[in-house]
Parts: C-alpha cells; sequence; structure tokens
C-alpha cells in the first residue's frame, strides 16, 4: 500500500464491536439457517476484519482512495500481457501437462513488477494529450489492473476448439472473419454476464473466490502491503520466501520435466510388473486408477485441478470422497464385470473406441459434408466409451441437477437478499470500503451483449454450420440460468462446475448428427458461463484491493506431450453427441441408457441431504457439499486418479493439519508456498521446453539423456500401452 496518505487520514472502518443483533449473522442472514463451511464464528466480533481467516490472511482492510489505479502505464503494460499470453497458452494448451500462465501461475503478475518499477523510474514524468505517462511510483492498484487485464484474456478461448476440431477431426477451413466473429461473440457475451451477477457473486464475503487470494497475498508481498493476520514477527520475510520457492522449483522441475521423468508419471508398481495387466490397471498413472498415490510433479497435481494450497480443506475431502468411491470402488466393480462390454477397453481413456478395441474412425462414419452415414455407421462399429468415461457422463448428469437444487435449498435467502442490497449495505470491511466508488451501469453490460449477439448471428448465418439461431438464444438461456449457481459453488470450493455435458445432451437430441452446431451449442451454452465466472474472479480482486471501478498436432505419445487432452476429449464429444447422437447411445434400448437416470439422482439426493442437514439435526452434512462429490472426478479422464491424489493428500496437510498445528506459519506462508510453486513450474516448464526440447527438432540427448531407464520405464508397461482386445478379435453386439 503506497505512503501517500497518513495513516490517520486513511479510509478504514473503525474497529468497533458487533451489537448483539449482528453476532452470529453473515451477509444478513441468521446462521442457524445458513450453514456455511468456510465460515469462522470467532470472527464476527469486529466489524472492521472479513470472517474469514483466509480472507484475512491475504487481504488488507484498509484503502487509500487516492492511489493511482487506472493509469496510461498499467493499460499499456495490461494490453501487451493479454496479446502475448494467450497466444502462448493456446500452444501449451495442446501439451499435457499443461504449462498455463494464469493467475494460478502468476507469472503476469511477477514481471509486471520490475516492468512497473522501472518505468516509475526511467520513464519522463510528462503527459500526453492531458494524460501522465508517469504519475509517479508504480502502486499495488495498478499492479492489480494490469493482471486484471491479463487475467480476463488469459486462457485459449474455448471457441479456437471448435475450429481446432474441425480442422482436425473433419478436415475443414474455415476463413478467418469466421473465425474472428465466433471468438469474439463467445468471449464477450461472457464478459457482459460476469458483469451483470457481480452483484450475488462478488460482493458478498462468503463470496470468497479461492483462487484470488492466492493472487491477493502476492500482490500485498510484493508491495510490502501487511495484512491482518501476517503480522507474525518470527520466520523469514514472506518475499524471501517466495523467492526461495521460486528458484528452488525451477531448478528442481529438471527432474520430472526432462532429467527423470519417470518422477512425472510415478507409476512405481508398474515397473515392478510392467506386463501384468491387472497390476497396471489398478496402479497405472496412464490408463490405470492411480493407487500407486504419488506424483513428484507440480504440474501433474495441477493441471487439472489447480492449486492444493488454495483449496478449503472440507471441499478436497469431498473430491477425494468421489475418488475413493467412483474411481477405486465402482469403477472397478463396473470395468471387471464387464458392464457395457468396458472390459474390452483401456479403464482410463478419453477416446472412444470401436469393437476391435481401436480408437473409433469417425471419418468412416461420415459424409464429404460432415453428415451423418448410418449404412456406413451400421456396417462399421457402434461407439464404446471406457468406463471411466460413461462414468464421467453420469455424474456430469448428476452433477446438472445437483447444482440447482442444492442452490435453490442452502442459498435461496441469500441470492434474493443480495438482489436488494447495494456495496454500503454488505455487512463486510471490504464491501464498505467499496462503496465509495461508483459502480459501472449495468446497461453497460448489456450493450456489450447485445452487440456481441449480433457477431454470433451473423457468423452463424453467413456460414454453413447448420447452426440455427432459435440454438443460439437457447444455450444463451442455459447459461444465463446457471451462472448464478455454479458461481457460488466455484466462490466458495474454487471448483466449476461444468454444463458441457447437458448442453451435448440437448443440442444431439435437438439437432442430431451436426457436429458443428452441437460443438458452438456447448460453447455458447457451457463456455459463457465459465468465462462470465472467470471475470466475475477478477471482479472480486478487484473488489479485495479495492480498485475503482473502470469506466471505459495430436496424437497419444507425442514426442514433446503435445498430445492435446482437451481438444481429443473435445473431439471425442462431437462424435459421441454431433456426429452419432445420443438417440443411438442413450435412448431407451440403447447401451448407455442407464446414465440418463442420474439426472434424476442429482435432483433427490441433495433433497435427502438437506432434509437429514436440516430436520433431523446432522450438522456435519454442511460440509457434504454434493455437486462437487459429483462433479470431483468429472475430469477423469482426460485427467487420471493420479492428479486426484496427490492433490488431496496436500491439501490436507497444508489446509488441516498445518492450518490447526501452525496457524501463524499457515497464515504468513501458505498461500505464498502457492504462488511460488505455481511460478516456479510454468518458469521451469517453458525453459525446458524452449531451451531443451524445442531446438534442433526435438533430437538434443536423443541416444543419451532420452532414452536412459528413467525417461522410458514407464513407456514399457502395460499401463502405458492398454491394449486389451487380441489382434482381429472383435466384441460388442451383433447388430444397432
Amino acid at each position: 500500500m503506497s505512503d501517500t496518505l497518513p495513516e490517520d487520514e486513511r479510509r478504514s472502518v473503525d474497529v468497533e464491536r458487533c451489537d448483539t443483533e449482528q453476532l452470529g449473522r453473515v451477509d444478513g442472514i441468521d446462521l442457524d439457517n445458513y450453514d456455511d463451511p468456510n465460515f469462522d464464528p470467532t470472527a464476527t466480533i469486529f466489524q472492521d476484519e472479513s470472517p474469514y481467516a483466509e480472507v484475512r490472511s491475504a487481504v488488507a482492510n484498509t484503502d487509500d482512495p487516492t492511489m493511482p489505479s487506472s493509469t496510461f502505464r498499467a493499460w499499456v503494460v495490461g494490453l501487451i500481457w493479454s496479446v502475448l499470453i494467450p497466444a502462448v497458452n493456446q500452444v501449451f494448451c495442446f501439451r499435457n501437462p499443461a504449462a498455463w500462465i494464469s493467475p494460478a501461475r502468476l507469472i503476469p503478475l511477477i514481471l509486471t513488477y520490475p516492468i512497473g518499477n522501472a518505468w516509475a523510474r526511467y520513464v519522463p514524468k510528462v503527459s500526453l494529450l492531458g494524460i501522465s505517462l508517469n504519475p509517479g511510483p508504480f502502486t499495488i492498484k495498478e499492479h492489480v489492473i494490469t493482471t486484471i487485464i491479463a487475467n480476463v484474456g488469459i486462457g485459449p478461448a474455448h471457441a479456437t476448439d471448435v475450429i481446432a476440431v474441425q480442422r482436425v477431426f473433419y478436415n475443414q477451413n474455415p476463413n478467418f472473419m469466421y473465425q474472428w466473429l465466433l471468438v469474439m461473440s463467445t468471449q464477450l457475451i461472457s464478459f457482459s454476464v460476469g458483469g451483470i451477477c457481480k452483484r450475488i457473486l462478488v460482493a458478498p464475503p462468503s463470496m470468497i473466490w479461492p483462487e484470488s487470494l492466492a493472487t491477493a497475498a502476492l500482490l500485498n508481498t510484493l508491495h510490502a502491503q501487511e495484512t491482518t493476520d501476517t503480522r507474525v514477527r518470527h520466520g523469514i520475510s514472506r518475499e524471501r520466501f517466495f523467492t526461495y520457492v521460486v528458484i528452488g522449483y525451477f531448478f528442481y522441475n529438471f527432474l520430472p520435466s526432462y532429467l527423470f521423468t519417470a518422477l512425472s508419471t510415478f507409476s512405481w508398481v508398474c515397473w515392478i510388473a510392467p506386463n501384468d495387466v491387472k497390476v497396471n490397471q489398478i496402479f497405472g498413472v496412464t490408463h490405470g486408477l492411480g493407487m500407486g498415490l504419488i506424483t513428484f510433479d507440480w504440474g501433474v497435481i495441477t493441471t487439472f485441478l489447480g492449486s492444493p494450497l488454495v483449496i478449503p480443506w472440507w471441499a478436497a475431502a469431498n473430491v477425494g470422497i468421489a475418488v475413493v468411491f467412483f474411481c477405486w470402488f465402482l469403477l472397478p466393480i463396473l470395468y471387471y464385470s464387464n458392464v457395457w462390454y468396458s472390459a474390452y477397453l483401456p479403464l482410463v481413456s478419453s477416446q472412444p473406441f470401436d469393437n476391435t478395441g481401436s480408437i473409433y474412425n469417425v471419418s468412416r462414419i461420415i459424409n464429404d459434408d460432415g453428415s451423418f452415414n448410418l449404412q456406413a455407421y451400421q456396417s462399421y462399429s457402434p461407439v464404446f466409451l471406457p468406463m471411466s468415461f460413461a462414468m464421467s457422463y453420469g455424474l456430469s448428469f448428476a452433477t446438472v441437477t445437483a447444482v440447482l437444487m442444492h442452490t435453490i435449498l442452502y442459498h435461496r435467502r441469500q441470492v434474493l437478499a443480495q438482489c436488494r442490497r447495494s456495496l454500503s449495505e454488505q455487512p463486510d470491511i471490504h464491501a464498505r470500503l467499496m462503496s465509495v466508488y461508483k459502480e459501472v451501469p449495468e446497461w453497460w453490460y448489456l450493450f456489450i451483449f447485445l452487440t456481441t449477439f449480433a457477431f454470433g448471428v451473423f457468423a452463424i448465418e453467413r456460414w454453413d454450420t447448420e447452426f440455427p439461431v432459435w440454438a443460439f438464444v437457447l444455450a444463451l438461456v442455459i447459461s444465463l440460468v446457471y451462472t448464478i449457481p455454479v458461481g457460488v459453488v466455484q466462490a466458495v470450493t474454487k471448483f466449476q462446475v461444468g454444463l458441457n455435458v447437458i448442453t451435448e445432451l440437448i443440442i444431439g437430441y435437438a439437432l442430431p448428427g451436426r457436429p458443428i452446431a452441437m460443438m458452438m451449442f456447448r460453447t455458447w451454452g457451457y463456455i459463457t458461463m465459465s468465462q462470465a465466472l472467470i471475470l466475475t474472479s477478477s471482479f472480486k480482486l478487484g473488489h479485495y484491493m479495492k480498485i475503482p471501478h473502470p469506466r471505459y498436432a495430436c496424437s497419444p505419445h507425442q514426442k514433446d506431450n503435445f498430445t492435446c487432452p482437451y481438444i481429443t476429449a473435445f473431439g471425442t464429444a462431437s462424435i459421441i453427441w454431433g456426429v452419432i447422437g445420443p438417440r443411438r447411445l442413450f435412448s431407451h434400448g440403447q447401451l448407455y441408457y442407464g446414465l440418463v437416470f442420474s439426472l434424476l439422482a442429482g435432483a433427490v439426493i441433495p433433497l435427502i441431504q438437506w432434509t437429514l442437514h436440516k430436520k433431523f439435526g446432522m450438522r456435519f452434512l454442511k460440509y457434504f457439499n454434493l455437486p462437487l462429490v459429483f462433479y470431483g472426478v468429472t475430469r477423469i479422464p482426460p485427467a487420471t486418479p493420479v492428479n486426484y491424489v496427490t492433490w488431496v493428500l496436500i491439501c490436507f496437510l497444508f489446509n488441516y493439519v498445518i492450518r490447526r498445528r501452525h496457524m501463524p506459519w499457515w497464515l504468513k506462508y501458505n498461500y505464498l508456498l502457492s504462488a511460488g510453486l505455481d511460478v516456479g513450474y510454468t518458469i521451469g516448464i517453458l525453459f525446458v521446453f524452449l531451451a531443451l526440447q524445442y531446438p534442433k527438432n526435438g533430437m538434443i540427448g536423443t541416444n543419451s539423456i532420452q532414452i536412459w531407464w528413467g525417461n522410458t520405464v514407464y513407456t514399457k508397461t502395460a499401463d502405458y500401452i492398454a491394449k486389451t482386445v487380441p489382434e482381429g478379435g472383435t466384441f460388442g453386439p451383433l447388430s444397432w
């Protein structure tokens, strides 16, 4: 925080004890009727502190409204990042594990700090057209603005996955204007939805957004800003601790990423019995259940779930329950019982298969125009899903109905209250500090929505997408309905429930045999919500940091690990839902019909939980979040259980054991440890790729480091090969 104002002139809320009517209340809701698993009841006694320890450890409870924020310097640096970083991410999204540059990876945040300070020192303090080129010292608020600008475009646009699948799977080559309109419409509609929903998802103190806290902690550390619970005298400084972690993991990363890659895919039991299929299925980490329990690669741990250090332990425990029950108990029972012919396929895989156990060749069942060829399909093979993939669909069905039911049962009063409440009325220090700044009018977001809606209509009508306007409107309605329920879950747990399966199911029945239309419906129906919540997360970061509202190539064993896990899974979905259609898979009498009943289970089970919790006094059930349990393992595939197990163990160690036994250390260092590991990993993996793997077409060390035991042992196991059908054999029904 800047020292431009004396301490006694800075705006903050005096330390006052709440009156008795406010004790025991959060967000204006009686705690007897609203059970928040993150809530710390001992903290509500003071009005100028957040009731959440996580927030107190990462966010300052003071503000200086005169501090420069939306400056020319901040916008220039931020816009440069918003161009460079998406380009890098677009390339590395095809890699497994990915090397994302994101808020969790924090690379733009780190690099902006020296750039901003150098600008303040060397750029002349002059004005151009009334705009100051150098307003003085680089402030924390400028730093936040730059980070938010970088953040809103940080990830590769999902619409580019549509374009990639059109090229890779369907041999289409759409022109630039079509690509631009598609990307702009999907991205900017999302931002308008996020702005409209921020009253409900940003202002309430219970919407803590755990991932934003790691960013806030690092920003406060770089700018030497203390927070309430980090004024601990013992131990090294937070700046030095963060530096040690980044440097340490950068050098360590050479081991799992290049020198000893078996540490990344640590299937140690499979090394002992490389040809025993069942052992490899149980302990494998490529196509197995990952019961070896551990990996030594931070990228493998965080690629699909993010950092475990910023997740509340109760939320991670829900994910752990899902792994144990669905992956280690139910999945093997179904697989070894050969339900849906699954025993002929790999246990875990994101690929569809034919009746020979080979990857499904979609080109054999489509015409030259991409439409479905029924006769060719009947002479070739039905689609068979690995049991993990089929289970993922069933759990996704359950999640879609569970998240609506959970929000209605547990959050309905809070949502309704926030619709009527302004920032100044929030029972939270950070909201009251933000109330001095004028809000962006909601009609601005509505204008962006209407403009980019027109972009979308033009794209689907001008080019032959077979996607009608009514389906476009329906996709947006689904996204709007789910943004708040899913946002509530994400704000509390960090996990964003996906709408991919429900959107695929709806469009698969509505427009069968149209894979491009299916992908577009999913993009506007699911990704609109997803991108909206990315913006909402940035709004929460700005809320915490008191920022005034601005008013203006793919194969499974590719040598560089560019295996395209997301593109492969997306292409698989286009085959299942778009080309073949759900009628031939999920309708009555079809192979996977039983999965549809998961929709009913997702609606009923939360109601049973709520009844046991509220009517029978089982208070511990407030920690049991059924949307999270159902959703917990739906990323398997393309993830495998090994991505989850170590993640849960690390969260337990730091956010339960250390948090309970060494709270001062946890408050001071935990979020910085997360940020340091993220930064060290991302810098390390980019360096390894650019310096050692990309040059000379990947030939560096071909006859030395690349072929030694530590880099090849896992490739010679049944887990890695995953072939279960004898050559020339077939399985499945005789007709379909």
